[in-house]
Order: C-alpha cells, then structure tokens, then sequence
C-alpha cells in the first residue's frame, strides 16, 4: 500500500508542477484531474484562444496492476523520465501511448 501512496503522491507532484504553467495564449484555463478511488490524473486545457474552441489532454496518467500507465504525455522532458529521478522503478512504468507491440524496445514495462 505504501508503493502505490507513493506513486499517487509522485504523479501528483508532477502533474502540479506542470499544472502551474498557464499557456500564453487566449483563455485557457489549466485543470488537474485526480481521482484517487479509481486512480486516473490528468493534466488538461479548456478555453478558448480567439474564436476557436480549445480543450485537450496534456498528461493522463493511470496507475493499474501496481504500475503507472502513461497514456499521454504531451511534455519535452517526458513524465517517465521525471518519475524515474523520484525513485519509481523502469519496470513499474508502462509507457501505454506506444503500441503493445512496441512497448518491448523501451526501457520501460511492456505491460
């Protein structure tokens, strides 16, 4: 159980950081989603930018199975790289936004 409080607190930590930056452009409100009960965090934009709608993930993680799922990661630095330096282990994160097939010539888990 500590493992995965851990995780909450390490995916939390992150999405925070980014969660503080705001776009620079239109309207755009930055939320952060997390669900603790189901264990889903998500880092979006909803606004407007002029005349067009805008809304989108920037991270979504998940954390299933004792691993952390990357479904999305729309940042440089890669999110499975910054929880790695927090001490979360290669082999507890799937980076689930590359197809099952390709998963296995990653660093990461494949499932």
């Amino acid at each position: 159980m500590a493992k995965l409080d851990n995780y909450r607190q390490y995916i939390k930590s992150v999405l925070s950081k980014y969660g503080e930056y705001k776009p620079a452009y239109g309207e755009i409100e930055v939320q952060l989603v997390f669900d603790e009960d189901r264990n889903h965090y998500h880092l979006m934009t909803v606004g407007w930018d002029g005349y067009e709608r805008v809304r989108g993930s920037i991270i979504h993680i998940d954390i299933k199975d004792g691993k952390i799922w990357i479904q999305h990661d729309g940042t440089e630095i890669g999110v499975a790289n910054e929880l790695v330096e927090m001490g979360v282990p290669k082999e507890d994160i799937v980076l689930a936004f590359h197809a099952p097939y390709r998963r296995q010539y990653t660093e990461f888990a494949t499932a």
